[in-house]
């Protein structure tokens, strides 16, 4: 057997840290040379199962037939031309599927849906706040700890976690961060809900003015904070006041769009339609391509020129698209995101009730996370012990990675159609590398007393 620095994977990594600049992280010393389905393939042929779906894109699985016979057509035809250019009808066609598939409009009104089409998530969320401070003449957006929303300056802005951001200021002004309502596992979300909207209307007075404020943004559920669901009061909390003051309210759908939920957008969840939204990842198939959703009351009160980019909505990119969503519409992947999600929380709940290190299992649908703690306290975040099994899950086939700020949760965004035989033989992997790791160890035995008088 080769030793782990005669592999094809141990050369390829020894090749990128010679040409890439370390600035692009990397989270382990996997590599991957192909990829079917819910399982990937390394560079020494070793599968294994893929509880990362590519951070959340491969909803649809890797290399769906319909979705590689889409990129395969479209670029016989037109690889790229711009819009800005010429009008190409796959751009057009996606934006027909984004407004019927997300509705920001309120039924029965004037108001229609529009969409715009980019790259990325970042890029998404940077041309959001760019509709958001045109359609009202303010500049300040308020965000929350915890949030993730891209490493471009304005997008690292609104990013909570600071080793996102090292070294890579200053960052946009008017920009301000409030706590995202966090509820536990067995917490009662009312009180939460109470104060944290309380907090918000009192930064209203003492922080940043509503006359000021173009938009408010947060996640539906935080994708790298951890998994922490919106709680629906506090959502519709955020309309009221966005409301009242005339604010755009943005819910930011790029980790949790397109199924992952159970749902096309989490905003369903909710009962709120944001103003604008903006969406990536799995939107794809893998390919890069992402939007903007938003009311055409908002999205038509921008100046022409203002948005988009010379790729943006590549004609390759929104075939994959398009027929992306037609294959989850086709496997009715948001029913069963729901299912999976039901017997993913399950287990999780079934090892959090053995292992008190484990103390929380929170997300929405298939979107979950299991959070570590030392000695079951919450305000001790366990990242190495998570790290820990994490390594051994990959070392027996089982792609997973972490969330949280302190990096102590590991989340499962597994491709939706993964079987269920597969899903719980990488359940079953992951329980057994959390029992090796973070279960109680057993009491050892009592020493046996001395009889008196030996």
């Amino acid at each position: 057997m080769p030793t782990p620095s005669d592999t094809k994977a141990a050369e390829l990594i020894r090749r990128r840290d010679r040409v890439v600049c370390p600035g692009v992280g990397r989270l382990s010393d996997l590599t991957a040379a192909s990829a079917d389905g819910a399982t990937l393939t390394d560079a020494d042929g070793r599968e294994y199962i893929d509880f990362a779906g590519g951070i959340g894109v491969m909803n649809i699985g890797h290399n769906d037939p319909a979705v590689v016979a889409a990129i395969n057509d479209q670029a016989s035809r037109l690889v790229h031309t711009g819009i800005h250019v010429a009008t190409y009808e796959p751009y057009v066609a996606l934006c027909e599927r984004l407004v019927e598939l997300l509705p920001h409009h309120e039924p029965g009104t004037s108001d229609s849906t529009k969409a715009m089409l980019v790259n990325t998530g970042a890029e998404a969320v940077e041309n959001s706040i760019k509709i958001a401070r045109q359609a009202t003449g303010r500049a300040a957006v308020i965000c929350f700890t915890g949030a993730f929303h891209g490493r471009t300056l304005l997008a690292a802005t609104l990013t909570s976690k600071v080793g996102y951001k090292a070294g890579c200021g200053p960052f946009m002004p008017e920009v301000y961060r409030l706590p995202f309502p966090v509820v536990r596992r067995g917490q009662d979300e009312a009180p939460v809900v109470a104060r944290e909207l309380a907090r918000l209307r009192a930064a209203l007075k003492n922080t940043v003015a509503p006359r000021d404020l173009a938009a408010i943004i947060v996640e539906p559920v935080q994708g790298e904070g951890g998994f922490h669901v919106l709680p629906g009061a506090y959502a519709k909390g955020l309309r009221d006041i966005c409301d009242e003051h005339g604010i755009t309210l943005i819910f930011d759908e790029v980790q949790t769009g397109f199924g992952r939920t159970g749902k096309w957008g989490a905003f369903e969840h909710l009962g709120v339609r944001p103003d604008l939204s903006p969406w990536a990842k799995s939107m794809g198939g893998g390919l890069p391509i992402s939007a903007v959703v938003g009311k055409a009351s908002v999205m038509d009160r921008v100046t022409p020129g203002t948005l988009g980019g010379t790729y943006g909505g590549n004609p390759v990119a929104c075939a994959a698209a398009l027929a992306t969503i037609g294959r989850m519409e086709e496997l009715g992947l948001n029913a069963k995101a729901t299912r999976d999600g039901r017997t993913i929380r399950a287990r999780f709940e079934s090892i959090a009730n053995r292992v008190p290190a484990i103390t929380d299992v929170r997300g929405l649908g298939a979107m979950l996370a299991i959070e570590f703690s030392v000695g079951g306290d919450p305000d001790r975040p366990d990242g190495p012990g998570v790290a820990a099994i994490i390594a051994t899950c990959r070392d027996k086939g089982l792609l997973v990675i972490p969330a949280g700020v302190d990096s102590n949760a590991i989340r499962v965004l597994a491709p939706l159609v993964i079987d269920d035989a597969t899903l719980a033989r990488g359940l079953d992997i992951l329980e057994a590398a959390i029992l090796q790791h973070a279960a109680p160890k057993p009491a050892a035995p009592a020493p046996a007393h001395a009889t008196q008088g030996a």
